[in-house]
């Protein structure tokens, strides 16, 4: 029966509900496809039921042209997306996907992605089914990486600096663990059968989990994705606002003892849609740790049953909660934990960037971490990254954490370990002292040649668009300073420019809308400035901001306050009202 607070709209259902209901719990027919050797795609709902295992189907755009002029089907292949709560991954495991990488893949790369995992590109489908039995074999999997359903869970990457960071680690892995799908469609496709742990049915935490095979996603899954962040302040590196639900970490004495739950976050808008919106998570209050699977599944549950499954462009948290009203959305959560949230308690972030080199840990430990360009590890000219990664990954004894800003942290390292190391990492080009803090702190997400929703370059164009405006810096003094820079293909936002004090969003090729004013910590959606321009016209611009910033700001004022106290652009306030006319800003 419908629940009248839910105020869904009376319109059909779009098509990925039919066939995420005809899929037999994701199976499909996707194991009769992969024996379908005509083409190297898949066919009908399979194109889509593939991304509930992790992959995406993609071809090269650089050749897509020249293929067809031949008349040739394009060379289509798949991405895919690991799972990794919290991004932590062991050298044995790091030395299999790197092998696996080179032999098997068309782009031979190793991938980072700022949700704290790695993505394979280019597979080809004769691959595909030993991809996921490597990953088995290793312990690794895709469950739940892409879909409509709770994403690869990020946790501040931070190295074990404390017993809280540990704990918040252990929590991010529980709430993966229990909001994962229970359905054998992975094992019964890909493994043949065998079984792994994550297809284990999990007690239910409410009464609202009914359904016997998926108690917690339902047979139709979630409305649309769902993406969950742990964060320990005062590092906000997982950006918490980028997500649909969030655990701040709140401690005493040490201890871990709960966490505030912000809620209904997302940065992914339309090109000129206006009921599409970017925005912030909205605080619900504080729980106690023997509430945190609790109130993970409540949400999960709440929308999965009121998120608009008759169009996908609403059909994110952010929006049931603009539509059903906020405090209405919170006592839901309430009434399925059965317990009232706390009062939100006091935290603070300082910052959101990775801390680039060693730092020791509590237990003595070193932590180091490599600052990795758009997050692409291969043997580049005079930077072998990839090969300098393997040979760390042949004799470290620790672990590695894959951070929320694509780099990488060669973790638990002991004292008589570092000198080799860093030596390692020297001579492979994974430490360069003459990376500014602006390229540290930039980011951009693959765009072009691989995703097919690209509109513009990211990943290839942000070197040299990041070359220019550090010539922009010491132009005017400040290149030991940072602006938080992000260019993201198209408006999905995979590269956080939502997010950032400067961000790029793909238009068409070679141009970009330009927005300003995030802040440095990144708790403010930054506002359009200009449409549709050209890198060359977006560097002018920059070039005489930065001159102002640099000659005119407040003590330690970023670059994103002083746009917005200087009047470049007006803050976004309430993004749900003011994000696409300015004019509706409250007084």
């Amino acid at each position: 029966m419908s629940d009248d607070r839910a105020k869904l709209p009376q319109a059909p259902l779009s098509d990925n509900e039919r066939l995420k209901r005809q899929s037999d719990y994701l199976h499909g027919t996707i194991t009769d496809d992969l024996q379908d050797g005509l083409t190297g795609g898949f066919i009908g709902d399979n194109f889509q039921l593939i991304r509930f295992h992790g992959m995406y189907e993609q071809d090269d755009r650089d050749i897509r042209a020249s293929r067809l002029e031949q008349k040739l089907d394009p060379k289509k292949n798949v991405m895919l997306r690991c799972r990794l709560p919290g991004g932590i991954i062991n050298p044995e495991q790091w030395l299999g996907i790197d092998e696996f990488a080179t032999k098997h893949t068309d782009y031979g790369s190793i991938r980072l992605t700022n949700r704290q995992t790695f993505q394979f590109h280019g597979v080809l489908k004769d691959d595909i089914k030993p991809m996921h039995q490597w990953l088995h074999k290793l312990g690794l999997d895709s469950i739940a990486t892409a879909g409509d359903v709770n994403r690869n869970v990020l946790c501040t990457s931070n190295p074990v600096e404390s017993a809280l960071h540990e704990e918040a680690y252990e929590w991010a892995k529980k709430i993966s663990e229990h909001l994962l799908p229970k359905t054998t469609a992975y094992a019964d496709i890909w493994l043949d059968g065998e079984k792994v742990f994550t297809t284990e049915l999990s007690a239910p935490q409410t009464k609202e989990a009914v359904d016997p095979k998926e108690p917690v996603l339902g047979q139709t899954y979630l409305p649309r994705k769902f993406k969950t962040a742990v964060v320990i302040p005062p590092h906000n590196d997982v950006d918490i606002h980028a997500n649909d639900l969030n655990f701040v970490a709140i401690g005493e004495n040490g201890k871990l003892i709960g966490f505030n739950v912000l809620v209904g976050g997302g940065l992914s808008m339309e090109h000129g849609n206006t009921t599409t919106f970017p925005t912030i998570a909205h605080d619900f209050g504080f729980v106690r740790l023997e509430n945190v699977l609790k109130v993970a599944e409540a949400v999960v549950t709440t929308q999965r049953d009121w998120g608009n499954r008759s169009n996908r462009k609403n059909a994110k948290t952010r929006y049931t909660i603009v539509r059903v009203g906020l405090q209405t959305f919170i006592e839901e959560v309430e009434n399925r934990v059965g317990v009232k949230f706390e009062p939100v308690r006091p935290y603070e972030f300082t910052g959101r960037g990775d801390r680039i080199g060693w730092v020791q840990g509590e237990d003595k430990r070193w932590h180091l971490t490599l600052f990795i360009e758009n997050g692409r590890i291969l043997d580049f000219p005079n930077r072998p990254l990839k090969t300098g990664m393997r040979e760390i990954a042949k004799i470290h004894k620790g672990d590695f954490r894959l951070t929320a800003n694509q780099n990488v942290i060669v973790a638990g390292v002991a004292a008589s370990q570092k000198k080799k190391i860093e030596e390692i990492a020297r001579a492979h080009g994974l430490i360069d002292d003459g990376v500014t803090p602006l390229r540290e702190q930039s980011m951009a997400c693959v765009s072009l040649p691989t995703c097919p929703l690209a509109m513009a370059e990211a990943e290839r164009f942000l070197p040299e668009f990041t070359d220019r405006l550090d010539a922009i810096m010491a132009k005017y003094g400040v290149a030991d300073e940072t602006i938080v820079t992000r260019i993201t293909g198209c408006p999905n936002g995979c590269g956080r420019a939502m997010l950032a004090e400067i961000g790029l969003v793909g238009k068409a090729v070679g141009r970009y809308n330009l927005h300003l004013g995030g802040n440095r910590i990144g708790t403010r959606i930054p506002r359009l400035f200009k449409e549709n321009i050209s890198a060359d016209e977006i560097v002018n611009l920059i070039d005489g901001w930065v001159k102002d910033w640099a000659e005119n700001r407040e003590d330690n004022e970023c670059f994103g306050d002083f746009a917005i106290r200087s009047k470049i652009v007006k803050p976004v306030v309430d993004p749900a009202v003011d994000f696409w006319d300015e004019s509706k800003l409250a007084g």
